[in-house]
């Protein structure tokens, strides 16, 4: 009993971060029509920006401040946003598809930096124990790990809310213009490249606190969290649960990464074992054919955006 609840823990945890990385995807293309497919690149820098800030001080590594988990939060997400900023005033200007290919790349660029740059990321060995502020609260492990689930679901209640709040507010109605009709909004007056860019950065950020909290939860971070295959997740979890929709964004990432656990459960259980090291593909095509098949016969994911029309129109 005390296993299953500790996975169901573990599951929700995992479930609820990958959420807040949904939210912040959500936020830039659900609602601003940017194609950011360098998602897995902002979530790494988040989760090292946090290890590097976070971590004991090592002789082998430079960084590792040991500073307070709060700081280690923050500055992950500030790092997030910082190279968000940067990246967008580079790439904003491009059309999606070459966004798409630019940030991609970018996203490759720091996975391999992560790798390669041992003295600051302890390269392939990554960088343990990174602190938790439930960790050693309780004897028993589990229920450290439940205060830090109710944690995470504070911080889904609150960036859940406060996206709501600001896309419902005349800034985020300039991002659906935006979204629907760039040239009209250009035509409007609106400087559709400083919205773009705010909307690429506080997305960025989201993903960098989603990074953070994962390698916190998890006490340890290393580069194969944050291959390519994330960023395919996150993209399936937003069109499943419903593009421009946040209650769709979280119900994406739970029902994807509850299917994603129970096929993977059901290649370990049942695939002889000299085919279980095809196990990682078969998770990845199947959800595929899931992806597939909603974008066929449900465009609009489980919950889609609600259709809204001006109160002035006849």
């Amino acid at each position: 009993m005390i296993g299953i609840l500790s996975y169901f823990v573990f599951f929700c945890s995992v479930a609820l971060i990958l959420a807040i990385v949904v939210l912040g995807l959500n936020l830039q293309w659900g609602n601003t029509g940017l194609f950011n497919a360098g998602i897995a690149g902002f979530y790494a820098i988040g989760a090292y920006g946090f290890a590097i800030l976070t971590a004991a001080p090592r002789a082998d590594l430079i960084g590792n401040f040991g500073l307070p988990w709060i700081v280690g939060v923050a500055g992950a997400m500030a790092a997030s946003a910082f190279i968000a900023l940067v990246i967008g005033i580079a790439t904003l200007r491009l059309r999606d598809d070459y966004l798409a290919i630019a940030t991609f790349g970018i996203a490759a660029t720091i996975q391999l930096l992560a790798l390669n740059l041992d003295p600051l990321t302890g390269g392939a060995m990554g960088i343990s124990s990174l602190p938790n502020p439930f960790r050693g609260l309780f004897p028993a492990p589990i229920l450290n790990n439940l205060c830090y689930l109710a944690l995470i679901v504070a911080l889904v209640a609150v960036v859940y809310a406060g996206l709501q709040r600001i896309v419902a507010s005349p800034w985020g109605r300039v991002l659906k213009a935006i979204r629907e009709d760039e040239i009209a909004a250009r035509t409007l007056g609106k400087n559709i490249d400083m919205f773009r860019l705010q909307a690429f950065v506080l997305g960025a950020m989201l993903m960098g606190l989603g990074g953070a909290l994962y390698v916190s939860f998890i006490g340890f971070v290393s580069p194969a969290d944050f291959m390519p295959i994330l960023t395919f997740q996150v993209w399936t979890m937003l069109i499943i649960g419903g593009s421009g929709n946040n209650k769709g964004a979280i119900l994406g990432a739970v029902v994807i990464w509850g299917l994603w656990s129970v096929i993977g459960a059901v290649t370990v259980q049942f695939l002889p074992p000299h085919f279980q090291i095809y196990g990682g593909a078969t998770q990845a095509v199947l959800i595929g054919l899931i992806l597939v098949l909603t974008l066929l016969l449900r465009p609009r994911g489980l919950i889609g955006e609600r259709a809204t029309a001006s109160r002035h129109a006849a």
